[in-house]
This record gives C-alpha cells, structure tokens and sequence, in this order.
C-alpha cells in the first residue's frame, strides 16, 4: 500500500478533522496487504488511527482509516442511531456496526449507503441521501448535501485545503508519521 495514496484521500483523517476516510489499493497479494495493514495500526493507533480491510475484488482493496474515538461519538448521535437501526443494526457499538458493514460489503448486492454515517458525514445528509436516491441534493462535494449546506461548505473547503496542505508537507519529504496527529 501506498503512503501517497493515503496522503490524498486520507488527510483530513490523519490531521484529526475528519472521523474517516474509505479508499482503494491494488492487492496482489491479500496476506502481503494484511501484513502492511497490522504494522500501520501498530505504528498510528497510539495517534488515535485504525485500518482495516472492508472488501477484496479483482486485484484490489476497500480500506477504511478511521478514528474510533470520534466515531464512536458519531454514532452516538440521535439521528445517527436512529438511522442506523432503520438499516437494520442492532447496535451502535461501533466495533459491531464495522463488522455489520463488511458483511453487507460482502453479502449484500446493494452498496450501503448508510457508510456516510462511518465517515463522518452528517445523519441528516445521510438519511436524506438514502430518502432521495441520491437525488434532490442542496449541493454536491465530499457527499450530498440535504442538510445545513454552508456548513457543508466550510468543511469541504477545509478537507481541500487540508490535503492540498499535507500533499504538499509529504512531497517535501515529511513523513507520513508527523502528519497524522494524535487526538
């Protein structure tokens, strides 16, 4: 797995502003990628980090970096609990919530669109996503926006900004180690 890869679809996450972050690699090699996957969270989970593999398909990986502290505060909100008993969880332990995803990943043949809830989008943005079909949305950016969409704003253009900021850090050599904060 590549750094670079993390670095531009994961910054928000690594800089402690964003609950998650889902991206794929190239996987030839499953245990390789496993292998690659344990020595990250052995490095970053003292930084509030965590990877784990949500699907392998033709040669390739889902990943999901996380922080499960802020997710665990996600998904305690009202909204958030109540959609997500709607879609059927039992619980909202968030190590529960997890494993039911990757079961719906690998099982189901319908996308789940309540991962919004896993990565950090607002319940209200969510539930309306899943309402609507995807249509009907105040505005597009890192998700569909249903909800408060100047607040959506001001976080998309801090994400941007964020990665544009760590892209830049780690071509001029910081590692991948200072980057990611402890929170």
């Amino acid at each position: 797995m590549c750094e670079q890869i993390i670095i531009e679809q994961c910054s928000p996450t690594l800089a402690g502003i964003k609950t998650a972050n889902l991206f794929s690699c190239d996987c030839k090699n499953k245990q390789n990628l496993l292998n690659e996957i344990r020595a990250f969270n052995k490095k970053f989970s003292q930084k509030g980090l965590l990877m784990m593999p949500i699907r392998f398909f033709n040669d390739k990986a889902l990943i999901y970096l996380y922080r499960p502290e802020k997710l665990k505060e996600d998904l305690n909100d009202k909204c958030a609990l109540n959609l997500l008993k709607e879609c059927g969880y039992d619980n909202a332990d968030p190590n529960k919530c997890i494993c039911e995803l990757i079961n719906r990943f690998k099982n189901y043949q319908q996308f789940p669109h309540e991962i919004g809830l896993f990565l950090g989008y607002p319940p209200e943005d969510v539930k309306g996503f899943i309402e609507n079909g995807a249509k009907c949305a105040k505005c597009v950016g890192c998700w569909k926006v249903y909800g408060d969409e100047e607040k959506a704003q001001k976080c998309f253009e801090n994400y941007k900004k964020c990665t544009r900021i760590y892209k830049k850090l780690y071509s001029k050599g910081k590692p991948i180690e200072r980057l990611a904060v402890a929170v």
